[in-house]
């Protein structure tokens, strides 16, 4: 399934014409990124690209440190799972894609996670998507992030924090 969410990703850029790629430039061959190592690799024969290879200026993804500690809950059972099966804490961000604090609010809360280096998970729930998880935990606005352990919350705040707010409310979870 991963492997097919990626060619639907893919798809708009490995749907480029190799003219395109190859620039006004004739003379000079198309800069390309390998598929393996994602490093610029010149062409110096003309063949026609390979349907794996995007162009040099095209953004990529990874799997950083981040995404290993983060994730998005697809429905109740991986919720189930994920979640409340966890051995590790976890911090359960509710967010919906119109609400602009949660845009703040998302991206500096998985920065705080990922310096945890795992001992801590972050799962992620769009309430548009999981309605029955919000009104199960009782999210009556947005952001609204708990924090559970061994299946129980824990801790909850709801609104914007500030990064030394963030850090605290991790270390609270942890424990000493």
């Amino acid at each position: 399934m991963e492997e097919m969410a990626q060619k639907l990703l893919l798809r708009p850029f490995l749907s480029i014409p190799a003219k395109q790629l190859s620039g006004p430039l004739r003379s000079q061959p198309p800069l390309l990124l390998c598929r393996v190592s994602a490093a610029p690799c010149n062409l110096t024969w003309r063949l026609p690209i390979p349907f794996t290879t995007v162009p040099a200026t095209t953004r990529t993804f990874s799997t950083t440190l981040v995404f290993r500690h983060t994730f998005n809950i697809q429905d109740g059972d991986d919720f189930q799972d994920r979640v409340l099966k966890s051995e590790k804490p976890v911090v359960i961000d509710f967010h919906a894609q119109w609400c602009g604090p949660c845009k703040i609010l998302g991206p500096r809360l998985e920065k705080i996670v990922a310096k945890q280096k795992g001992k801590v998970l972050m799962a992620k729930v769009d309430i548009d998507d999981h309605t029955d998880l919000a009104i199960e935990y009782e999210v009556s606005a947005v952001p609204t992030v708990l924090a559970m352990k061994n299946g129980d919350v824990v801790d909850k705040f709801v609104g914007i924090k500030d990064e030394d707010q963030l850090e605290a409310f991790l270390k609270k979870l942890m424990g000493p």
